[in-house]
């Protein structure tokens, strides 16, 4: 038997006054754009703002669904809208927040599984990592340096693809 380690680092400062100018600025944004979610459900409202390689913003907020499936996260939402409006164009940084109606909304917190396994696709798909910048609207800011880095070991094209006869 053979044990393997797996280990990333990331950054985290004490509040948004800490990061760059263009970091906080995609970070008010994503703190803003959480007032769009639709969350009537849960009342938890989620904000994701993309800075692009090509220096275009784009935006996504959740939008949750009596038929509880049905609901989608900001960070899909965002994604879908790039890939449309923006097709094979690598997204830089993403900074995604939330505003807990109904309790505090001052610690990072981090993509769910299923938008895990998008952003890396995404970021297989363009060849490039995506940035992530993970925060409240206040408190601490985790900064992640590529996506895939949240979501080891994931199901990749790669290992989807077969030799087929032709």
């Amino acid at each position: 038997m053979k044990q393997e380690n797996y280990h990333f680092s990331y950054e985290v400062y004490d509040s948004i006054t800490d990061l760059n100018e263009q970091d906080a600025w995609l970070l008010t944004e994503a703190r803003k754009v959480t007032a769009a979610a639709y969350a009537p459900y849960s009342s938890f409202n989620v904000g994701a703002v993309a800075r692009l390689a090509n220096a275009e913003i784009v935006t996504g907020t959740n939008q949750e669904n009596a038929s509880y499936p049905v609901s989608i996260c900001a960070e899909r939402v965002l994604l879908g809208s790039v890939a449309t409006l923006y097709p094979g164009i690598p997204i830089q940084t993403i900074a995604i927040s939330y505003h807990n109606i109904h309790g505090a909304s001052n610690h990072p917190i981090s993509p769910c599984g299923m938008c895990r396994q998008s952003l890396v696709e995404y970021e297989e798909r363009v060849k490039q990592p995506i940035r992530l910048i993970l925060s409240g609207q206040d408190g601490r800011v985790i900064v992640v340096e590529k996506a895939n880095s949240l979501l080891p070991l994931s199901l990749s094209q790669p290992i989807l693809k077969t030799d087929r006869p032709t």
